[in-house]
């Protein structure tokens, strides 16, 4: 249930509204815009008398939001919001660009990648310090030692770094050393991580799952935001179709679907959508057309050696060229980068 205010409604208004709603056994979530107020009830809003809060003198209406999302719902939070990672934004004005390899390999590799990427105009730097993979063969990351390797990387370039956690046991970790925590596409729906990250006051770049709706995605979010963190920033990676020839299927669609649906900051990756590099460059252009808030990109100094997913990953001249390419997509979307 969302109770709107009159516009221009101000704190003392404010105040009273809420006293009157304090009868009730619901949680309470405030979304002040420039003119209208919005205060969200959370929780079993079965006995609230709606037409005795329609009575108040400053509410202007009182809805029922059918939609099982309730924090991340754009009805209880109308504006966008605006995520602070590292003294940058996420949702603003300026597309944030996250780059970096698919994993941290050695010091010279991280830390020259990230020179690279920054000299190109990105905001932050990514790296996998530990890292799912579907064979236990595979690299798993260098764990934490990667971790330090990263933290390196953002004291020599200013960077704030962007890395995946596997476990609720690493988030104090995370926590203390990380500027963005990513939740896999693989830990979408893991709901005691998603529980114990909402706990903390950092900005949570959550990824869709292969084989998850829209919704499930946002009920996902809702996890995170009901421990209390409000910091999330979806991030649309693909999901799995009956098509072979890329690695998923790049859901485009899911952009200005989430928009309307959502107030959080969405950003694509086209890198592990495709498993291509030569894709890349036209899904991080058609995802800034679509109204993305941001792409994720994995850049390597030689993919050709690179200890994880070396095919998607392009090199730092590539990355270049696409941010020039970027720049004038982003100015035909009234934005800058």
């Amino acid at each position: 249930m969302i109770v709107i205010l009159k516009p221009h409604t101000d704190d003392g208004q404010i105040s009273r509204v809420l006293d009157a709603l304090k009868q009730y056994d619901v949680a309470f979530n405030v979304s002040k815009g420039e003119t209208v107020t919005v205060i969200g009830l959370v929780g079993d809003t079965s006995a609230v008398d709606r037409e005795k809060i329609s009575t108040n003198p400053f509410v202007e209406r009182v809805m029922i939001v059918s939609e099982p999302f309730k924090k991340s719902n754009r009805k209880f939070h109308p504006e966008n919001t605006v995520v602070n990672a590292g003294g940058r934004e996420i949702g603003g004005r300026t597309l944030a660009v996250i780059a970096g390899p698919c994993s941290v390999e050695t010091r010279p590799q991280i830390i020259g990648i990230a020179e690279a990427v920054r000299q190109s105009g990105a905001s932050f730097l990514r790296g996998g310090a530990f890292k799912p993979r579907t064979s236990p063969y595979a690299f798993q990351g260098l764990e934490a030692e990667g971790l330090e390797l990263l933290k390196a990387a953002r004291e020599q370039t200013g960077l704030p770094i962007v890395t995946e956690i596997m476990s609720p046991k690493l988030v104090e970790r995370f926590d203390a050393d990380v500027d963005v925590i990513q939740i896999g596409a693989r830990n979408m729906q893991n709901f005691d991580l998603l529980k114990e990250v909402g706990r903390t006051k950092k900005p949570i770049l959550l990824k869709r799952g292969a084989a998850n709706t829209v919704e499930e995605w946002l009920m996902s979010a809702e996890y995170i935001m009901a421990g209390g963190n409000s910091g999330v920033i979806l991030c649309e990676r693909g999901i799995r179709t009956f098509e072979t020839y890329t690695r998923n299927t790049l859901d485009l669609s899911a952009v200005p679907v989430v928009k309307r649906l959502s107030h959080l900051p969405v950003i694509v990756d086209p890198s592990h959508a495709t498993g291509a590099s030569w894709l890349v460059a036209p899904l991080a252009k058609a995802a800034v057309a679509a109204g993305a808030d941001g792409v994720i990109i994995e850049v390597h100094d030689d993919p050709a050696r690179a200890l994880c997913d070396g095919p998607q990953s392009i090199t730092p001249p590539a990355f270049a060229e696409i941010m020039v390419q970027l720049k004038a997509y982003a100015a035909l979307e009234g934005r800058t980068l």
